[in-house]
């Protein structure tokens, strides 16, 4: 059984080698520019703090270590259509010829529709999220954030959002695999908008107005997905509906 696995556990270590390479060339790359790509990660917490609010670090390493976040996450995003490339690459073997050549639209779709979410998340979630937090209690404290806890908390929900708008694509995948249909997605519905407020109290602030603009697209992309499966893998007509509409045919004529 281990010899079957070994040509998988090659391939998969060749795969994350070259992701892992492309990471560290972009890394570098990027931290040429932290300062230029941290002050545009700050610009939704300025425009929510007093004017000529500090921003602050705390510890004396705290900067440098920043600096290698913001260069990390720049490599992360740039990076994602070598990473989908790579995954893709590494299940290509499982799938048919025809669906082999979907490597330029998956990767492409993909790493739209994460970029699409991140963007979501920094033009419409931060500016009120970030102004409910900071205003709460602003008449008994003083808001001095730290530049290694924002950065840290961007990231979480930049990328947890972009992982959230993959949703489409993962229903396409496996849609296409013959793993999910329409019908299946379709009854699993409600328990889908629960896990959709759910995973929004875990990845947004703890504020209603932010959960609501994770949730609400969210499910709206679930809904989306339906239409995906509909359309790639179309759950079969049950017997007794079959019945039920030609006896509805037949009674109209």
């Amino acid at each position: 059984m281990f010899e079957d696995l070994k040509p998988h556990l090659a391939e998969l270590r060749k795969r994350l080698m070259i992701s892992a390479g492309a990471l560290i060339v972009l890394f570098f790359i990027s931290f040429g520019f932290w300062e230029i790509i941290l002050n545009w990660m700050i610009i939704p917490l300025k425009e929510a703090l007093p004017e000529n609010s500090p921003i602050i670090f705390t510890q004396v390493g705290e900067a440098f270590f920043t600096a290698l976040k913001v260069s990390f996450f720049s490599a992360f995003i740039f990076g994602l259509p070598v990473l989908f490339w790579q995954f893709w690459l590494f299940v290509a073997p499982g799938l048919y010829d025809n669906e082999k050549v979907l490597v330029i639209p998956f990767v492409t779709f993909a790493t739209v529709m994460f970029v699409s979410g991140s963007l979501f998340a920094y033009y419409v979630v931060f500016p009120f999220g970030f102004t409910y937090l900071i205003n709460f209690g602003s008449a008994l404290f003083t808001a001095l954030p730290s530049i290694g806890d924002y950065v840290g908390f961007f990231t979480k929900l930049m990328i947890g959002f972009g992982i959230a708008f993959e949703l489409p694509v993962f229903t396409l995948f496996l849609a296409k695999l013959g793993l999910v249909d329409n019908k299946t997605l379709s009854g699993f519905f409600p328990y889908a908008v629960i896990l959709s407020f759910v995973v929004s109290a875990l990845l947004t602030p703890p504020d209603v107005i932010t959960q609501f603009l994770m949730a609400g697209p969210l499910i709206i992309l679930y809904s989306a997905s339906i239409l995906i499966a509909k359309v790639v893998n179309p759950a079969p007509e049950d017997d007794e509906e079959k019945e039920t509409e030609e006896t509805d045919a037949e009674n109209i004529k």
